[in-house]
């Protein structure tokens, strides 16, 4: 039985994770409810209007208490604490997640690849490795599990411009923007410049697939029964992506997400085939077959 905390915590932040998690087994699904209870409750400290700066401090805090053995009588960080050591996750992985959680505190521009990678192993890559201990995978999965985050939470930057905006952020380096002539990812400056942004936009999504088409490598080592739910909020992440691709100024309109009965469609198609391979509509050359990740230092 799943606690209803988590479970609205998590239904609210995430449609695509939280509906194809339904699906894994029972026990694999308690613990992947409280991380992404935990992860979600970090984030939204930070991802508000304003940021909830002191709410965020005192969370990790919090975390870092509960961790050295007074509990926080946080339902959320306790449980997750207690997941820790059930499951053997390294501290360094939670380390990384609360830094980048602060970049987006005290940072909102970026200059280099490095640093937005660096960004992206704390709010995304640690979150594969972490699925990866609790699905119980082999090490030689961790590679692949941290490509499957990197991938997701590209395409999150790219489905987000628009908010990210609203925000005074933006997660793509300087550098990328200035090779394709642009300064600012602005409605304003995507219109007045369609090639450039258009460009720039399915240059990013082809960025994406080539990480995704890495991580998908390491599906060998998921048993099908986890395969299902990973799979399925893959596979929503990359329609997402084509839905963009097409057309690029479409992140101004609306936020792309596939619906609830997409997502439950899908789950049920990969329940028959999990190991089907996907349709792309996505031209990615992989230009690097094997990239190394950066990791946080």
């Amino acid at each position: 039985m799943i606690n209803k905390t988590f479970y609205s915590i998590f239904q609210k932040g995430s449609k695509t994770y939280f509906y194809s998690s339904l699906f894994f087994p029972t026990n694999v699904k308690k613990d992947v409810f409280q991380l992404y209870a935990f992860v979600r409750k970090a984030d939204n400290y930070v991802d508000q209007i304003p940021q909830n700066i002191k709410g965020f401090y005192h969370f990790k805090n919090q975390y870092y208490s509960s961790l050295q053995g007074t509990p926080s009588n946080d339902l959320v960080i306790d449980a997750f604490v207690d997941l820790i050591h059930k499951r053997n996750l390294e501290h360094t992985w939670i380390d990384a997640f609360f830094n980048s959680m602060e970049m987006d505190i005290t940072k909102n521009t970026y200059n280099s690849f490095p640093e937005t990678l660096t960004y992206i192993y704390g709010s995304a890559e640690v979150i594969g490795l972490m699925m990866s201990k609790i699905m119980q995978l082999p090490k030689k999965a961790d590679n692949y599990a941290q490509y499957l985050g990197r991938a997701m939470q590209y395409i999150n930057f790219i489905r987000d411009i628009a908010e990210d905006n609203t925000l005074q952020r933006n997660y793509f380096p300087k550098t990328e923007l200035t090779k394709y002539g642009l300064t600012t990812l602005t409605q304003q400056e995507a219109h007045q410049k369609p090639e450039a942004f258009n460009t720039f936009i399915r240059a990013q999504i082809q960025r994406y697939c080539r990480w995704q088409q890495v991580a998908e490598q390491g599906y060998k080592y998921i048993p099908k029964r986890y395969l299902i739910s990973v799979k399925t909020a893959s596979e929503m992440y990359h329609w997402t992506a084509e839905q963009i691709y097409k057309k690029p100024s479409i992140i101004f309109e609306w936020k792309v997400k596939p619906l609830i009965t997409q997502i439950i469609t899908t789950t049920l198609i990969n329940l028959i085939d999990p190991k089907k391979p996907n349709c792309s509509e996505i031209p990615c050359p992989i230009s690097h077959p094997n990239p190394q990740p950066y990791y946080y230092q």
